[in-house]
């Protein structure tokens, strides 16, 4: 298990986490990406350092209503991701224990999240840190123009 240091992001930390985020969503425009990533609060995400550049990152929200939660509102992760070559170290672990922390400072008593149906690892990684696999979902959508 690797060392890790979590901390709030910061301005400067900009690139990584672009970086990041452009390999945790390669099917969407890198202007959208670059433009959600600007909307971030820094206060809600927190980084895994590795020298000059970052291990991950999780984002976290607050949600009104996430599936079989019992309070509201909740903390919620919105994204994690952790560079490819540091999974499994606890790189991950670390991120998520911020998180329960986060949310604790916050007040809330549960921390949701979710996960493609296709993405095996992250179902995985989420199981394997004692989240409830609650529902699984298909979404529909049809434009009505």
């Amino acid at each position: 298990m690797l060392p890790v240091r979590i901390r709030a992001s910061r301005a400067a930390d900009r690139p990584e986490l672009l970086r990041m985020a452009k390999l945790l969503w390669p099917d969407h425009p890198e202007a959208e990406v670059e433009q959600d990533v600007d909307r971030w609060d820094p206060s809600n995400v927190l980084v895994a350092e590795r020298g000059p550049r970052l291990r991950g990152f999780i984002q976290l929200g607050e949600r009104a209503y996430a599936e079989e939660c019992r309070t509201s509102p909740v903390g919620y992760v919105e994204a994690w991701f952790v560079d490819e070559d540091l999974r499994r170290q606890g790189v991950g672990r670390a991120l998520m224990a911020a998180a329960l922390d986060w949310c604790r400072s916050r007040g809330y008593a549960e921390l949701a999240s979710d996960s493609r149906l296709g993405n095996e690892t992250s179902i995985r990684a989420h199981l394997a840190l004692g989240y409830e696999l609650v529902e699984r979902i298909v979404c529909f959508r049809k434009d009505v123009r």
